[in-house]
Parts: structure tokens; C-alpha cells; sequence
């Protein structure tokens, strides 16, 4: 039972290896640089954190009400 499984497990692992020559899946396309990718996205990071500070500076700077007294809340009847 124990050798039959180790078979198959061997049998597994032959067949999830690939060959030499295949391409590689998870590179990137041809003919794109990543050092220009990376700095594309530090700049998008960067625009992106600007502009979420301006606008969280300019709801926070907003005013707000003030009520005079709080509101009344109503007594719960039986």
C-alpha cells in the first residue's frame, strides 16, 4: 500500500515538471522594460497619495453644524 502510494507520487511529480525548453508563463511581454513598469507605478502611487491627502485636507477643513441643544430623544412607551 505504502509503495503503490509513493508511486504515484513519484508519478506526479515526473509529470509537473516541464521541459527545457518550454517558454517561461509568468514573464513578463516582450518588449516591456520593468524599471520603466515600476516607475510608472511609483508615480501613480505617489499622484494617488497627493491627491487623497488634498482631499481629505480640504473635507476635514470644512465647517460643521453645531446644534443649540441636542436633539430630544423620545422615551420608549410600554
Amino acid at each position: 500500500m505504502a509503495s503503490a502510494m509513493v508511486r504515484s507520487a513519484l508519478r506526479n511529480v515526473q509529470l509537473r515538471r516541464t521541459p527545457a525548453c518550454s517558454s517561461r508563463t509568468f514573464s513578463s511581454k516582450p518588449g516591456v522594460d520593468d524599471a520603466s513598469e515600476s516607475a510608472k507605478w511609483e508615480k501613480i502611487t505617489y499622484a494617488g497619495i497627493v491627491s487623497c491627502s488634498i482631499l481629505a485636507f480640504v473635507v476635514l477643513s470644512k465647517g460643521h453644524t453645531h446644534f443649540d441643544e441636542p436633539p430630544v430623544l423620545m422615551a420608549y412607551s410600554r
